[in-house]
């Protein structure tokens, strides 16, 4: 089996000036998933690996860079699932950690539970020595204005929901397993504790190595309405390509929800797919050793992975 990694940086409204670091950032995340693949590595390093990217990068809302609650603080949301045997784990409303994502493996490798969550989780993360970063290092100066911005009487924080950057990525390995990673710092102004679809499985994502691979973004209350994540494997297994599953998923929630999000997919075959009814989403693959990345509807690059990497150093 020839490995495919895809990756997005978030569906939604990308202003211009985010718009070439959010292009550089998840160019770069498939090229260092792509490299663990290419290795003969697992389609689970490879997805943790690529979302751990994105999570250190700021122009994300996923580890430094997630936006902040009602009060002015960071909590976040992953989750990782392994297609192999539906292992998987995730933490949500997470604090002080720079990498959620790494603390929803140990939570799939270490207990016999799925999710853990606030307080529990920061117990856990100390049992598993995992560093704490103090809370103000993960706020950039976007997440604090917003915040304050949305705080002013005759704020719409909604409107400021639609430039947010949850990230996420599937793979598929030489061997033919899939795996899907999904993180996040959620809703700008969110009630403290809540929740949202990341880091519920068949929502923020699901891996099963009988149809394949997907991560989703946009509007997490919609998302977990219509379990959008297995909705698009459902599809899939009723015969559909990975582009026609999620292009259904995404309209069936637009219409019955009134919902918009976008997904990656990789099936088992090695197909993938990234599509987004939102006006933007960031997202990349690799495959063949070729890049493809985009933003816009119908936008598509394509570089080959040695000309990528040695224009890296110039943001690609």
């Amino acid at each position: 089996m020839k490995p495919v990694i895809v990756v997005h940086g978030g569906a939604g409204r990308i202003f211009k000036e985010r718009e070439q670091g959010c292009r550089t950032g998840v160019i770069r995340a498939a090229l260092q998933g792509y490299s663990i693949l290419k290795q003969g590595g697992s389609a689970l390093d490879a997805v943790e690996e690529a979302v751990r990217s994105m999570e250190d990068n700021p122009h994300f809302n996923a580890g430094c860079g997630s936006v902040l609650n009602e009060k002015g603080e960071v909590e976040m949301d992953a989750i990782i699932m392994d297609g192999k045997n539906l292992a998987s784990g995730a933490v949500s409303a997470v604090k002080c950690i720079a990498n959620p994502i790494k603390l929803a493996r140990l939570v799939m490798e270490k207990t016999k539970h799925m999710l853990l969550t606030d307080h529990g989780a920061h117990l856990f993360a100390q049992a598993m020595g995992v560093p704490e970063t103090p809370g103000e290092k993960l706020i950039t100066q976007r997440s604090l204005e917003r915040w304050k911005k949305n705080l002013e009487p005759d704020s719409n924080p909604e409107e400021f929901q639609k430039d947010l950057g949850t990230v996420g990525a599937v793979a598929i390995d030489s061997e033919g397993n899939v795996a899907c990673a999904t993180s996040t710092g959620g809703l700008s102004n969110k009630l403290v504790g809540r929740v949202g679809d990341t880091a519920c499985i068949g929502s923020g994502g699901y891996a099963d190595n009988c149809s394949g691979a997907t991560s989703t973004t946009g509007h997490g209350e919609s998302i977990m309405k219509v379990v959008l994540a297995r909705l698009i494997l459902y599809h899939m297994e009723q015969g559909m390509s990975p582009e026609m599953a999620a292009d259904t998923a995404l309209d069936y929630m637009k219409t019955r929800v009134g919902g918009l999000g976008g997904v990656i997919v990789v099936s088992n075959s090695g197909e993938w797919a990234a599509r987004f009814s939102t006006k933007e989403m960031s997202w990349a693959t690799v495959k063949d050793d070729e890049l493809h990345y985009g933003i816009y509807a119908g936008e598509r690059h394509t570089k080959s992975v040695d000309e990528a990497l040695a224009s890296g150093s110039k943001g690609f």
